[in-house]
C-alpha cells in the first residue's frame, strides 16, 4: 500500500513476543467511511473504524500494539488523512502520525535516527517532550502532545471576540423571517403551559393589554416553581386551581416571590450588552422589541435574542479567519471552560450535578431550581451518559393534563423522560437533545455545534464507554470569553 521504503518504521513498531497494549485510535473530524493504516499493519491492511454512539463525528477502532514506535495514517472518504493536534513527521511518502508506547511510567520518550523512516523527514523532538499520559481503562501508557498556547493569545483572542461583539447590533440577528409565540397574562397558567407544549417552545413573552406593553415572560423554569409550590399544598395538583389562577394572578399572589422585573434589548443594542444581560440575569433569552413612538408605546416584538444566535455570528465571522483566534483551536480540556467531574483529591466549587433514571422527579425539579442549571444528565451506575433532563422536558406534563394526576414523589426522571418521548415535538429529534462531545475536541468545534438551533449544552463523554467527564454549555463559552 505504502512503499517499501517505509521498513524500518515498520520494524520499530516493536519486537515479536512482547506485549501488546490496545490503543483506541480517534478520527474526530467526520466522514462517511473512516480507515486506520499504519506500520503495524505492515501498511499492507485498512482496519475499519466505526463511528461512536451519540457522536457521529467521532470515530474510533482498538487495535493491540506493541510497545515502541508507529506510525499511522487515516483513509478517510478515499482520500489520506493526518490528525495535525496529535504528534506527526514529514517526508517523502508525506504526514504520518506518529505515537510511542512505554511500559516503564517513568520512561520519558526521545527521538533516535533509527525511528525515522526516512532522511527527510522532519522530526519535531519538543512535541515530544511536552507529552501527558492518558489513562482510561483501555487506553494505557500511551503518551498525547500537550497543546501549549501563551497568555497574550488567549488575551488576544477574548479581545478580539468582544470588540466583534461591541461593533455587531441585535439587529443582525433578526431573521427574514419567523414567528414568535406571545402569552397575555389573563391567560390561565393551565392554557399557557399548553401553548408551551403544543408550541414546542421553553418560553414565551407575556403581554399586558391594560397596560399595552410586554411585561415579562413565562418559561418552563416558572411551569417548575408553580408545580412545586402546589405540591407543597398536596400531592395531586387540582384542576381548578390552573383552571382558575391567570399568569397576572400568580405574579401578584403566591408566585410573587419568583418573580423577576422584565428583561429586555432594542434592535440597536450592541451583541455583548445582550450577551451580558443574559448571563447576569440567568436567563435563556432576551426580547428584542422595538417602539417608533417616543414615549415606547405600540411596543413591537421583533425576536427573541439567545446566546445561539450570538455565538453563530461568531462562528460565521471568525470561519474564515480562526488563525486570528489560535485559542480557538485548543482542546476544551485544556482551557477553563465547562463543569467537570472533579477527579479525586481536587476540590470543586461547582460540583456536576448528575441523576440515576430511578430518582424522583422531585429530586430533579429541586437540584434544577436549587443548583441553577438548565439540565442534568442522567447515568447509569457506571456514570455513562442514558438521556439528559431538562428544564423545558416539565411541558410535557401538559400533554393529557398529566399534571393533574400524577404525585412528583413517586414518578420517576425515567418515567418522566418516556413521557417526554411520547409527546415529543416531531419536527425535533430525540438524539439532538442530548448531543456529546469529546474532551480533545477543539474550543472550535464545540462552539459550531453549540450554534446549531436546539443544542443548548454538550455533554463531555469518554469515548466509547459514555462515561461523563463534564458538560459545556451556551453560558459557559460566554463566561469564558466575556470573564
Amino acid at each position: 500500500m505504502f512503499s517499501p521504503s517505509m521498513d524500518s518504521a515498520r520494524n520499530a513498531g516493536g519486537s515479536a513476543g512482547t506485549v501488546l497494549i490496545p490503543m483506541r485510535f480517534v478520527w474526530p473530524y467526520g466522514g462517511r467511511s473512516v480507515y486506520l493504516c499504519g506500520s503495524f499493519t505492515r501498511w499492507s491492511e485498512l482496519l475499519q473504524m466505526s463511528p461512536v454512539e451519540g457522536c457521529p463525528t467521532v470515530f474510533q477502532v482498538i487495535h493491540s500494539l506493541a510497545p515502541g514506535y508507529h506510525q499511522y495514517k487515516f483513509f478517510v472518504d478515499g482520500e489520506w488523512r493526518h490528525d495535525e493536534h496529535q504528534p506527526y513527521v514529514s517526508g517523502e511518502y508525506g504526514i504520518v502520525n506518529t505515537v510511542l508506547l512505554a511500559t516503564d511510567p517513568n520512561f520519558v520518550p526521545g527521538l533516535t535516527s533509527d525511528m525515522i523512516s526516512g532522511s527527510n523527514m522532519d522530526v519535531d523532538n519538543e512535541a515530544f517532550q511536552r507529552m501527558v499520559r492518558l489513562t482510561d481503562g483501555t487506553l494505557s501508557n500511551v503518551l498525547l502532545p500537550l497543546p501549549r498556547i501563551s497568555d497574550a493569545d488567549v488575551q488576544t483572542s477574548r479581545q478580539r471576540i468582544s470588540a466583534f461583539l461591541s461593533m455587531h447590533t441585535a439587529y443582525e440577528l433578526l431573521p427574514e423571517s419567523g414567528k414568535v409565540v406571545t402569552l397575555d397574562v389573563d391567560l390561565p397558567v393551565k392554557q399557557a403551559f399548553h401553548i408551551l407544549h403544543e408550541q414546542g417552545i421553553p418560553m414565551a413573552p407575556l403581554w399586558d393589554l391594560c397596560k399595552g406593553q410586554f411585561v415579562g415572560v413565562l418559561s418552563a423554569l416558572d411551569f417548575i416553581l408553580i408545580l412545586r409550590e402546589l405540591g407543597n399544598h398536596g400531592s395531586n395538583l387540582t384542576e381548578e386551581e390552573l383552571e382558575t389562577h391567570t399568569i397576572s394572578a400568580w405574579k401578584e399572589g403566591k408566585w410573587a416571590a419568583f418573580s423577576r422585573s422584565f428583561i429586555h434589548a432594542g434592535p440597536y443594542d450592541n451583541l455583548k450588552d445582550i450577551a451580558v444581560k443574559i448571563l447576569q440575569n440567568g436567563i435563556s433569552t432576551v426580547p428584542i422589541i422595538h417602539s417608533s413612538s417616543e414615549d415606547g408605546s405600540f411596543p413591537q416584538l421583533l425576536h427573541l435574542a439567545s446566546l445561539s444566535g450570538i455565538l453563530k455570528c461568531i462562528c460565521r465571522y471568525f470561519r474564515n479567519c480562526s488563525s486570528s483566534l489560535p485559542i480557538l483551536q485548543l482542546p476544551i480540556c485544556a482551557i477553563p471552560v465547562g463543569t467537570w467531574v472533579p477527579k479525586i483529591g481536587e476540590s470543586n466549587c461547582r460540583p456536576l450535578a448528575m441523576l440515576r433514571p430511578s430518582a424522583s422527579l422531585t429530586s430533579a425539579l429541586n437540584l434544577l431550581v436549587q443548583a441553577q442549571v438548565s439540565s442534568i444528565p442522567i447515568v447509569d451506575d457506571s456514570d455513562s451518559l442514558l438521556d439528559i433532563y431538562c428544564r423545558s422536558d416539565i411541558t410535557a406534563l401538559a400533554k393529557d393534563r398529566a399534571y393533574t394526576h400524577i404525585n412528583l414523589d413517586e414518578m420517576t426522571v425515567h418515567q418522566a423522560l418516556q413521557l417526554g418521548q411520547e409527546s415529543y415535538n416531531p419536527y425535533e429529534l430525540r438524539s439532538q437533545r442530548c448531543q456529546m462531545c469529546l474532551r480533545t475536541d477543539s474550543l472550535h468545534k464545540v462552539m459550531e455545534r453549540l450554534a446549531n438551533p436546539g443544542v443548548r449544552r454538550l455533554v463531555i463523554v469518554e469515548a466509547g464507554s459514555k462515561r461523563v467527564e463534564g458538560i459545556i454549555s451556551l453560558s459557559d463559552i460566554f463566561k469564558f470569553f466575556l470573564g
